[in-house]
């Protein structure tokens, strides 16, 4: 992400007080120029990465359907590179530390004075502005992006990546326009090639081609070379 301008910077608003994220969050970080969706459960954050993965997650701690602490961890194994604010009621040490600890870049309390919540949002979007930048790799169109956990598409969505995704993708896009063999792949994904059931890396593309299929309107080049192995061919 370079030179992030407040349109730019995707923001997922994870907050399960209705009245407070419609009503309040939402419109007052949109006046402030923000791209800013609102969630109301981990279960709906969840399918907003797959759909498209936000550059920062505001996130409440109080949620109906998760433990706030351990989502923020699962997050930031995820997806290193994400910017991540907590937004809670909670107002103790032990819990500021703890959520810092689990992966939060900032942690204010609420009620937040709209103003110091987008000034945070701007101090987190330049630490972010080198992502996708120098570090982007991949063929033009198709991109990952500096962390590598996303697939940048030429529509300009993005695709979260799976930890098993990932190395496989990266292969890949390295070797453009090279068949790669399956044996190649499968020892991205493992240490123990001969113990690899070749069944799992035929499922393994099948269900991230659906993935891309379901987020981009362009056909993803991926094909495949019978008894070789795939090429990725942009």
């Amino acid at each position: 992400m370079s030179d992030v301008e407040p349109a730019s910077l995707r923001v997922a608003l994870l907050e399960d007080d209705a009245v407070l994220r419609e009503r309040i969050l939402l419109p007052r970080l949109r006046e402030h120029g923000f791209d800013v969706v609102g969630l109301g459960t981990a279960a709906a954050l969840e399918r907003q990465l797959v759909a498209s993965l936000p550059h920062i997650i505001v996130l409440d701690l109080g949620l109906p359907d998760a433990d706030g602490f351990e989502l923020a961890q699962s997050l930031r194994q995820r997806f290193p590179a994400l910017g991540m604010v907590m937004l809670t009621g909670r107002q103790s040490p032990g819990d500021r530390v703890r959520g810092l600890v689990d992966g939060a870049d900032a942690y204010l309390t609420k009620p937040a004075e709209l103003g110091l919540l987008a000034a945070t949002l701007h101090s987190l979007a330049r630490r972010l502005r080198s992502v996708g930048d120098d570090s982007s790799r991949g063929a033009p169109g198709w991109r990952l992006d500096g962390s590598g956990w996303r697939l940048l598409t030429p529509c300009g969505q993005q695709v979260a990546l799976t930890r098993s995704e990932r190395p496989l993708l990266h292969c890949l896009m390295q070797h453009a326009g090279e068949v790669v063999g399956r044996e190649a792949l499968v020892a991205t994904l493992t240490g123990d090639t001969l113990a690899f059931d070749m069944h799992r890396l035929e499922s393994l593309i099948h269900r991230l081609r659906r993935k891309i299929a379901a987020a981009s309107t362009h056909p993803f080049p991926l094909s495949a070379a019978h008894g070789a192995g795939y090429v990725f061919a942009p």
